[in-house]
Parts: C-alpha cells; sequence; structure tokens
C-alpha cells in the first residue's frame, strides 16, 4: 500500500514539473529565453504576411478606377428586369380586389418619380433621337461629370400612371415596364437603329396574352441614352424604360410571358444563360 501511495507522489511530482520545473525555470519544457525567442519568431513571421497582404491589396487598388470597372466580365448582352416584380417575378392580381394590385401602383410610382418631366426638364439634356450621345472622356476631361438625356415619364403615354393613375390594372389591362441593365460603355445598335423590346407567350400560353401595346412606340431603347459613363461620372443618368400593356389578357389562368431584346449589335442569349438580354415571369389577371 505504502509503495502505490509512493508511485502517485512521484508521477504527481513528474506531472507538476512537466508543467513548471522550479529548479530549471522551465515552463512546459522550455525557458523563458526559448518563449521569448520563439514568440519573437512568430511576431515576424504574422507581421511579414500582414505586410504581403497589406502591399497585395495596395497594388490591386492602384489597378483599380473609381468611375469605370478595370475588367469588365458580364455577359455581352446585358440582362432585364420588370417593374413591378411581384413575388418571384410573378404579377398576380384580382381587378375586383383593389389591395391585390394596389402594392404594385404603389411600386410603379415610386419608381418612375424621378421621370417626371418637370424633374427631367431640369436636370437633363433634350438630346437628338436614333444617334447616340457620345462625350469627351479622355485627357483633361476623362471623368468630368457627364450629362444625360431626358427620359419624360410621359413617353409612357397610358403607362405613365398620369392618364391612368392606376396603369391599367384598375380595367384588367396591367401595363409592365422593362429596363435593360446598365453596363458602362455599351452601344447597343449601329446604323440609327435603336434596339427594342418584344414580349411573347410561352408555347403552351400562345392564345392566352391577346394584344399588346408598347411605350415609347416600337418598344424601343433609343440610341440616345447610349453610351453609359457610370454611376459616379453620370450622377443624373436616366434609364430608358419601355413600357408592355395588355390589353386583353385571359383571365383567371396563368400565362407564361417572355419578354427579350432584340439588336443588331448585341447577341442572342445562349445556352450559357438564357436570360441574358431577355426577362421571363407570369402573369395572372383574376376576375370574380
Amino acid at each position: 500500500m505504502s509503495g502505490t501511495k509512493e508511485e502517485d507522489r512521484k508521477g504527481s511530482s513528474e506531472w507538476r514539473e512537466s508543467f513548471w520545473n522550479p529548479r530549471t525555470h522551465e515552463l512546459l519544457g522550455r525557458t523563458a529565453a526559448s518563449w521569448g525567442l520563439i514568440l519573437l519568431f512568430y511576431l515576424v513571421f504574422y507581421l511579414f504576411l500582414a505586410g504581403m497582404f497589406v502591399l497585395t491589396m495596395y497594388i490591386m487598388l492602384l489597378t483599380l478606377d473609381d468611375y469605370k470597372p478595370t475588367w469588365q466580365d458580364r455577359l455581352a448582352t446585358p440582362g432585364m428586369m420588370i417593374r413591378p416584380k411581384g413575388d418571384q417575378l410573378e404579377i398576380s392580381f384580382s381587378v375586383s380586389d383593389t389591395e391585390s394590385w394596389d402594392g404594385f401602383i404603389h411600386n410603379l410610382n415610386t419608381f418612375l418619380s424621378p421621370y417626371n418631366d418637370s424633374y427631367q426638364v431640369q436636370t437633363n439634356d433634350n438630346c437628338p433621337p436614333d444617334q447616340y450621345f457620345i462625350q469627351e472622356d479622355s485627357g483633361e476631361v476623362r471623368n468630368n461629370p457627364k450629362r444625360s438625356c431626358q427620359f419624360n415619364r410621359t413617353m409612357l403615354e397610358e403607362c405613365s400612371g398620369i392618364s391612368d393613375r392606376f396603369y391599367g390594372y384598375s380595367r384588367g389591362q396591367p401595363c409592365i415596364l422593362i429596363k435593360l441593365n446598365r453596363v458602362i460603355g455599351m452601344l447597343p445598335g449601329k446604323d440609327g437603329q435603336s434596339p427594342y423590346v418584344t414580349c411573347g407567350a410561352k408555347r403552351e400560353d400562345s392564345d392566352k396574352i391577346g394584344p399588346l401595346a408598347y411605350y415609347p412606340p416600337n418598344g424601343t431603347f433609343n440610341l440616345m441614352y447610349y453610351p453609359y459613363y457610370g454611376k459616379r461620372a453620370q450622377v443624373n443618368y436616366t434609364q430608358p424604360l419601355v413600357a408592355v400593356k395588355f390589353l386583353n389578357a385571359s383571365l383567371n389562368t396563368d400565362i407564361n410571358i417572355e419578354c427579350k431584346i432584340t439588336s443588331n449589335t448585341l447577341a442572342d442569349g445562349s445556352e450559357r444563360d438564357k436570360f441574358a438580354g431577355r426577362v421571363s415571369f407570369k402573369l395572372r389577371i383574376n376576375d370574380n
């Protein structure tokens, strides 16, 4: 029994000395000088890594331009989006239930407020149509503030929310606004031909969509709104819109619709990105 206690004391003493040895003044088997050298090594090592990271970031930032991306890896054809968006690109409402489409009206009013004619006259230029609004952007005037062309709300006619403040939703003839995503320096047409939007139902719904009306006429994104020089250089830029009005769409049924851009310089959507230059959404108009 005494031998066992002696062995336990010896084992406990060895364990304590492995952590701190009072005779050699070693902590975990190392002296203070040894620990100091290790800590100094890791301090220098991590300071070196941090310095390399900071230097790399500094060199990378030197290559960036505050006004224009150094590298543009976007697809050749930009994407499209609609307003109002609804839930998951689905526009569903009941003509007789004002609450079902009141949110769409509010969304459109908010979105179109910068397009009011009074605001556009104050901030943007009245440009000649069907030609690019190209501005000098090199040498001493590079990145200088750029002017923008007016896109007046009244150009959307029946879908402007002026002549019909409910955008056709109260009559089962809803308006959908379409915009092309911004790409700096993009020239979407040539020979004076502006790109234009066409909408149609998917094959299974082709007999449900009915006639459409486009505003501005022919659903064009006029060339005068291009090229785009970036948010910082072109602060007052107003993105052109196309409004599509559904005049006699079938009621109480889902209609799968696709709108796409047609241009003589932009490529059609590819298998890589089927949504380049197009947008798909679902429309359902209920009438009890």
